[in-house]
């Protein structure tokens, strides 16, 4: 049916290179983008192996926006997918638009000067792809992603209105490792030691990062202590769901993890300001990156379950007064790496990056302009995830949340 360009080859675009492969009548042809060839070939190889489909590679810095322009126009795809650094949003969108193509990412852009991400620098591209009848869509991942999907799904099928929402992220694996992160470790870096803040009667709520915790009983998981974050989902939910009193985002982190990232911060290498190191500019935080195991090497090792969901508080659609419902995924780290070689957490963003490819590819998501994913229809959406290796369910729980 479509021809896509995804650019970037980490752990993420493995997976969805793999689904897509998987979803050939939708992705007729798949051609893969990133700065290392060589990774996007190993990305192929797999796919060739584990379902017979071709993926065309090729090697292009996405922050160069007129090759990448020409890579785009020499391709022809109907959509680009952007699965590289949030860094690279502005100039990968800035492409899209000089090429005349659709968009898609998974993460909100954010400097790399500044560990602030937001989606302001992103929304002010409204009227240029309006003008230039394309659409872009932020944020197709799980979280930024699927929790607003599920949200959202809430308040068509049971709540006529959100009052509370926290979204939950548990991460029950095991790889293995002394200290490791599941994605990005820059990225995930960057998130955990900002601030976090919270949305709350019409304004937002800063705390020192990781200073607030909460212990929650996971469902095949157990009991994890999570931790008080910010996540860009908050501020586009916080837009689409006005009525909103309180939204919190959630994450699990192990001691060993909590341990490891305060000595690093202590001793400077989380720092995203250059240094000079023998006569040479280095960012500390890259060079930690750089040393650390890379996500898309955990998946033979990773053991355990991801669960992650929304806990919503409102009032019910069928006027039966205040209810609470708790929808979420579980999604195994070993089932992910036998299907597509990497751990679940590249898995449950990756998927959704593939679906809501197949939803804008299909015209079952269409507009023009940018668009959230709170602005979209989510049934289709959700259909779709759970038959492509992430199913969902959904409970009332007996009362709101008590923290």
């Amino acid at each position: 049916m479509s021809k896509v360009l995804i650019i970037g080859a980490g752990g993420v675009s493995s997976v969805a290179v793999h689904k897509m492969a998987m979803n050939a009548s939708i992705f007729t042809e798949i051609h893969l983008a990133s700065r290392t060839k060589s990774k996007c070939d190993a990305i192929a190889k797999s796919v060739k192996e584990r379902t017979g489909v071709d993926i065309a590679t090729y090697e292009i810095d996405a922050e160069e926006v007129p090759a990448l322009t020409r890579l785009i126009r020499q391709v022809e795809p109907k959509l680009v997918v952007n699965l590289a650094l949030p860094y690279q949003d502005l100039p990968i969108m800035d492409a899209c638009l000089e090429a005349g193509v659709h968009y898609l990412d998974t993460a909100n852009y954010e400097p790399k000067d500044e560990a602030k991400f937001e989606y302001k620098w992103q929304w002010a591209y409204q009227e240029k792809f309006r003008e230039k009848g394309l659409m872009a869509l932020l944020g197709s991942g799980f979280d930024p992603g699927v929790t607003s999907v599920f949200a959202m799904w809430l308040k068509k099928h049971k709540l006529s209105t959100i009052r509370t929402l926290d979204i939950l992220d548990c991460n029950g694996g095991d790889h293995g490792q002394a200290f490791a992160t599941n994605f990005n470790p820059e990225i995930n870096i960057r998130e955990v030691t900002a601030p976090a803040r919270h949305w709350e009667k019409g304004e937002w709520v800063e705390t020192p990062a990781m200073q607030i915790s909460q212990s929650f009983d996971f469902d095949q998981v157990g009991p994890k202590n999570m931790y008080l974050m910010y996540h860009e989902e908050l501020e586009s939910l916080s837009k689409f769901v006005p009525e909103l009193e309180r939204a919190r985002f959630w994450m699990t982190f192990g001691d060993e993890y909590i341990k490891h990232l305060t000595v690093l911060q202590n001793v400077g290498l989380t720092g995203i300001e250059p240094i000079t190191y023998q006569g040479k500019e280095i960012v500390p935080l890259q060079f930690l990156a750089a040393v650390l195991p890379k996500p898309e090497t955990l998946g033979e090792t990773t053991k355990g379950k991801t669960n992650i969901g929304d806990i919503a508080t409102g009032e019910a659609l069928d006027g039966s007064g205040e209810k609470t419902f708790y929808i979420y995924n579980i999604c195994d780290h070993e089932e992910a790496n036998a299907e597509t070689g990497n751990q679940a957490v590249s898995y449950t963003t990756g998927v959704p990056a593939m679906v809501g490819a197949a939803m804008m590819l299909t015209g079952r998501w269409s507009g023009e302009g940018v668009f959230n994913m709170e602005q979209l229809d989510p049934d289709p959406f959700l259909e779709m995830l759970a038959t492509n290796g992430l199913p969902w369910q959904v409970k009332e729980l007996p009362a709101p949340l008590d923290f």
